[in-house]
C-alpha cells in the first residue's frame, strides 16, 4: 500500500491488535469498518413443481458426494450453490464469482474488466450455462498491457452488481477518494479444470453496491457464504464480504453482518495465530459473542477456504470453515449475539474487500460468495460445500501439475528420497539430478505429490500434521489426509494445503543432502521449485 494512503499506528485500547488508522485531511482517527455500494446484472431461475422436485435432487446427490468426499473436475452444474440455497428456503439475493456460475442455468457476465492501453471495456462470460468462466478473452485482450476489475455482476435477478467502491469515511488511493479495482491477472487458478482469475484485493481494493434490492435489513436473517484462501491474508481492518453501511461511515454496533477473514484478533486473548472467520458486525470482527476465538479454533490453512457466516438478527451467530476442495464444514462458533448487538440493525449495503466505514488494509484472495434472505440450516450449507468441493478448485492446473524431477531452484538440485528408500518417515533432501526414480514425483489431482517407479505408493508428507516451520518433510504412505496435499503455485513456491506454508531447503543450503522441511514463506531462491 502506498505509505501516503494509511498512516499505521498502534491502538489506544487494551487487547487489541495494532492496526493501521488513516489519515484524512492532516488528522487521524480509529473508527470501525466499512463497505460500499453499487448495481447491475444477470438472471433466472425455475419454477413449477418439477423444477423444484430436480433441485431437491440435486441436493440429495450433492450431499451424498460430499459425504463420500466425492470431488473432480467440474461440468454445467446440475444445480449451483444458489439453487440449493434456494431449495432449503433461503434463497441468494446476491451471488458473485469470478470463476463459475452459482445457478445451474446462468449465463450471464460474471465481471468486467478495462485495459489501460485504450480503457477499453470487456465482459467475461461462462464456457456454458451453469458452467466454468471462458477466461480466454481476457487473456487476449489484456496481451501486452495491464487489466483491471472494474465490476462484479450480481447473478441474481436482483442485479446487485459491485462497482469499484466510491470510498467512504475512510479515503481510498483511487481518484476523488475511491478504492481502486483488482489486477485482473494478478490471480490465475483453474476452476474444473479451465483457466481462471480471481479477485486478489490488496490495501486499497474494494467494491460496494449500496441499497441494494431484496437483502436482509435490520433483524432479518441473513446467511453469507465465500470461497477465499489461506495463500494471502493480514491483520488488517477489513477483507469482508457480506452486509454493510450505505454511508460508508460506522453507524454502531450491529450496523454490518459480514464475514471477516484474516488473522486480526480485535479484542485479545485469541489461541493461535489464525487465519480465521469471524463476524464484522461493525466495532467489533467476532470469533465468539466476546470476540477472542475459541481454543480449538487456532487457525485455518487451506489453498481454498469455504468461510460461512449466519445471523438470525436476535439471538444467535454462527461461523463455519471448510475446506474447498474436500471435506465437510467445522462450526467454529453457534450461540449469542455480542453484548449490545441484538437486535442486529443490518444496512443494505453489500461489499468486498473493505469495512463498513471503507477501512481497506485488509488482503484476501475472493473467487466466489452469496448473501442469502433467511437463516439457512446445516443441512442446506453441508450440500453446498459439497457442491464447493466438486467444483475442482486448483492453483496447480485442475488435473495435477505434471511430473518430473522437481527441481530446487535456489540449488540447481532435486528434490531425492535418500538411497531410494521406501521406509516411511525418511525425510527428504536434495542432491544432484540424476533421472532417477527416487527423484521423479507425481502432481496429482488430488494435490498429492506421489514418489515414482519403485516408491511403492510412498506421498511427499508434512511429518506428523505438523504446520509449524521446521515441520520435516518426509515418505509417508499415501492415504489422502490433507498433510500430504501440496500447491505448486504460480511464483514457483510449493505450499502445504494443511499449513500454508512452503517447501523450503533448511538453511537455504546448496549442499547435496541438505534436508526438506516446512518453513514460513518468504521469497528466498531456497523456496523455488520446478517441476518437470
Amino acid at each position: 500500500m502506498d505509505d501516503n494512503f494509511y498512516v499505521r499506528g498502534r491502538s489506544d485500547r487494551p487487547g487489541t491488535v495494532d492496526r493501521p488508522p488513516r489519515t484524512r485531511l492532516g488528522r487521524t482517527s480509529r473508527r470501525g469498518r466499512g463497505k460500499r455500494p453499487f448495481a447491475p446484472s444477470a438472471p433466472p431461475r425455475r419454477g413449477g413443481v418439477l423444477a423444484r422436485l430436480a433441485v431437491a435432487f440435486a441436493i440429495v446427490l450433492s450431499t451424498l458426494a460430499g459425504a463420500m468426499g466425492v470431488t473432480g473436475t467440474a461440468q454445467a452444474a446440475a444445480s449451483g450453490p444458489c439453487d440449493i440455497y434456494a431449495s432449503g428456503g433461503t434463497p441468494c439475493v446476491t451471488a458473485h464469482s469470478t470463476t463459475r456460475a452459482l445457478f445451474a442455468s446462468y449465463n450471464g457476465p460474471l465481471y468486467q474488466i478495462q485495459r489501460a492501453s485504450d480503457h477499453g471495456y470487456l465482459d467475461i462470460g461462462l464456457l456454458s450455462a451453469g458452467g466454468d468462466v471462458n477466461a480466454a478473452p481476457q487473456v487476449s485482450f489484456c496481451a501486452g498491457t495491464s487489466c483491471t476489475i472494474t465490476k462484479i455482476y450480481d447473478q441474481t435477478s436482483n442485479h446487485n452488481d459491485m462497482p469499484i467502491s466510491w470510498g467512504g469515511y475512510w479515503k481510498g488511493p483511487g481518484p476523488n477518494g475511491s478504492d481502486l479495482g483488482a489486477d485482473a491477472m494478478a490471480l490465475p487458478l483453474t476452476v474444473g479444470g479451465h483457466a481462471a482469475y480471481g479477485v486478489k484485493v490488496t490495501q486499497g481494493v474494494g467494491y460496494r453496491v449500496d441499497n441494494a434490492k431484496n437483502v436482509p435489513t435490520g433483524a432479518a436473517p441473513e446467511g453469507v457464504y465465500m470461497i477465499t484462501s489461506s495463500n494471502d491474508v493480514d491483520q488488517w481492518c477489513c477483507f469482508d464480504y457480506g452486509s454493510g453501511e450505505n454511508s460508508h461511515t460506522d453507524t454502531g454496533n450491529a450496523t454490518m453482518n459480514a464475514i471477516e477473514w484474516g488473522t486480526a484478533c480485535w479484542f485479545g486473548g485469541c489461541s493461535g495465530s489464525g487465519p480465521w472467520v469471524e463476524a464484522d458486525l461493525e466495532n467489533g470482527m467476532y470469533s465468539s459473542n466476546t470476540g477472542p476465538n475459541t481454543a480449538n479454533n487456532p487457525g485455518v490453512h487451506f489453498p481454498f477456504v469455504s468461510a460461512w457466516e449466519k445471523n438470525n438478527g436476535t439471538t444467535n451467530f454462527t461461523l463455519k470453515y471448510g475446506n474447498g476442495t474436500s471435506g465437510g464444514l467445522t462450526t467454529t462458533w453457534s450461540g449469542p449475539l455480542p453484548n449490545g448487538y441484538s437486535p442486529m440493525r443490518t444496512d443494505s449495503s453489500i461489499l468486498l474487500g473493505t469495512g463498513g466505514d471503507n477501512s481497506g488494509s485488509g488482503v484476501g484472495y475472493f473467487f466466489e460468495g452469496a448473501v442469502t434472505a433467511g437463516y439457512p440450516s446445516d443441512a442446506t450449507e453441508n450440500a453446498v460445500q459439497a457442491n464447493l468441493t466438486a467444483a475442482g478448485y486448483s492453483f496447480s492446473g485442475g488435473t495435477g501439475g505434471g511430473a518430473g524431477a522437481l527441481h530446487a531452484v535456489g540449488a540447481g538440485k532435486c528434490l531425492d528420497d535418500p538411497n531410494s528408500t521406501t521406509v516411511q518417515g525418511t525425510q527428504q533432501q536434495i542432491w544432484d539430478c540424476n533421472g532417477q526414480a527416487n527423484q521423479a514425483w507425481t502432481h496429482t489431482s488430488s494435490g498429492q505429490l506421489t514418489l515414482g517407479t519403485g516408491g511403492g505408493g510412498l506421498c511427499l508428507d508434512a511429518s506428523g500434521q505438523g504446520t509449524s516451520p521446521g515441520t520435516k518433510v518426509q515418505i509417508w504412505s499415501c492415504n489422502g489426509q490433507s498433510n500430504q496435499q501440496w500447491n505448486l503455485n504460480a511464483n514457483g513456491t510449493v505450499t502445504g494445503a494443511q499449513s500454508g506454508l512452503c517447501l523450503d531447503v533448511t538453511g537455504a543450503s546448496t549442499a547435496n543432502g541438505a534436508l526438506a522441511e516446512l518453513w514460513t514463506c518468504n521469497g528466498g531462491s531456497n523456496q523455488q521449485w520446478t517441476l518437470g
